[in-house]
This record gives C-alpha cells, structure tokens and sequence, in this order.
C-alpha cells in the first residue's frame, strides 16, 4: 500500500512551535540588547533576560492554549448542531450533501449515490468534513499548542541569554543581535524544511523583522543610557 505524508498532519504543533520559537529569539535578544545597550550591568541583563524567557514561555502557553481552546468550542458547537439536524432532519442533511458534491463537478446521480453511501458510511464524519471543513488532521489542540509553544520559546530563548555568558563588553548588544539573527535565519530554514517549501522567503522574513525589533530597542536603550 502506498502512504503519503503530508504537512497538514502537523499544522498545529507546527506553528504552535515556529512561532513560539521566533518570538522567544526576537523578543529575549531585544531585551538583552536594549538593556546592554543602556549600560546595564551584566548581573541584571542575566535577570532581564531569565525574566523574559520565563514570563514569555508562560505567556506563549496561556495564549495559546485560551485561543486553540475557543477554536475548540466553536467546533464542538459546529459538531453539536450538525449530530442535531442529522437526527431531526436526515433527507435534507443527505439533499444538502449531494448539492455539495454536485457543486463539486459529479453529475446528479453520482452525486446522490456518493452522499447516500458516505451517509450510511458515517454521515457526521462526511458533513464534518464536506460542510464544514473539519478534518481530524486539522482540529484545534489547545494542550498541544501550548505545549509546543512554551517548549520552543524557551529553547528559542535560551540562545541569546546563553551569548550574554560568552561577551561581557561593550559589544553585547551588537553580539547578541547578530547571534539571534543567525540563530532566525537557521530557524526560518528549517520551517520551511518542516513544511516542504521554499527557504528563502521564510528565512528572509523572519531575519528582517528581527532586525528591525532588535535596531528599535538597541536605539531605545542607547537613548535612554545617554539621557541617566
């Protein structure tokens, strides 16, 4: 039997975990960088930067899991309603099936024998999926996404805090920033490897966007190191 393996299958724990990971690396590195940049001891970047990794990991799995969770009930509802018309009302759930197969290119016929079949099959699965678009692939896992999100984000975190052990000078800020940037680039690349499409985009992406919020607190901290 030939089997196929596909991204769908790992959606969810994938962004869960790609985002988790870009925001522990963005968000610890412009901590770090902000504060060095205003003159901080190292002492206190180290409690800055733990602070972050911490409190963002927390932050990432509550998030997460409240917003998949209300993903979560609207499904279940969505499947509640549909158990409830397919008790009360099954000729017009089966009509309404054989017009979505019949939108879908199968002449009248097929399409009555195809909804009539699948309905004896399993008629909840068949509306789940051909209705609604619900698939069991693609459903909202609250526990998982926070799972994954806490775990990336601290692992992601964990590699600028780590550089503050390695430079302890002037030059953290500009050490830091480009460590993470590199520690993006590689991240980009391997989602893109995770879901099977082109590097370059995602690896540009997010490396820009990381620039861009490291430059800001860098300028921000400089600011306000040169003004105390």
């Amino acid at each position: 039997m030939h089997r196929e393996t596909h991204v769908v299958a790992r959606v969810g724990w994938l962004r869960a975990a790609i985002l988790g990971a870009n925001d522990g690396i963005v968000s610890t590195a412009s901590l770090i960088a902000g504060v060095a940049a205003a003159g901080a001891t190292q002492s206190s970047i180290l409690v800055t930067g733990t602070a972050g990794l911490v409190a963002g990991a927390m932050s990432m799995a509550a998030g997460e899991y409240v917003s998949v969770s209300s993903q979560r009930d609207a499904e279940k509802a969505d499947i509640a309603t549909e158990k409830h018309e397919l008790a009360t009302d099954p000729a017009f759930e089966l009509e309404e099936l054989t017009q979505i197969y019949e939108q879908r290119g199968l002449g009248r016929p097929l399409a009555e024998q195809v909804a009539r079949q699948l309905t004896d099959h399993n008629a909840l699965d068949s509306h789940l999926r051909d209705e609604l678009g619900l698939t069991h692939e693609a459903r909202a896992r609250p526990i998982q996404a926070a799972i994954a999100s806490a775990a990336s984000f601290s692992v992601g975190a964990a590699l600028p805090l780590a550089t503050v052990l390695v430079d302890r000078g002037g030059s953290l800020p500009w050490t830091v920033s480009g460590a993470s940037l590199i520690f993006l680039a590689i991240l980009g690349a391997l989602g893109a490897w995770a879901g099977n499409a082109p590097m370059v985009r995602p690896v540009v992406r997010v490396t820009f966007w990381g620039a861009m919020a490291m430059a800001a607190t860098i300028a921000i901290g400089s600011l306000f190191g040169a003004v105390g």
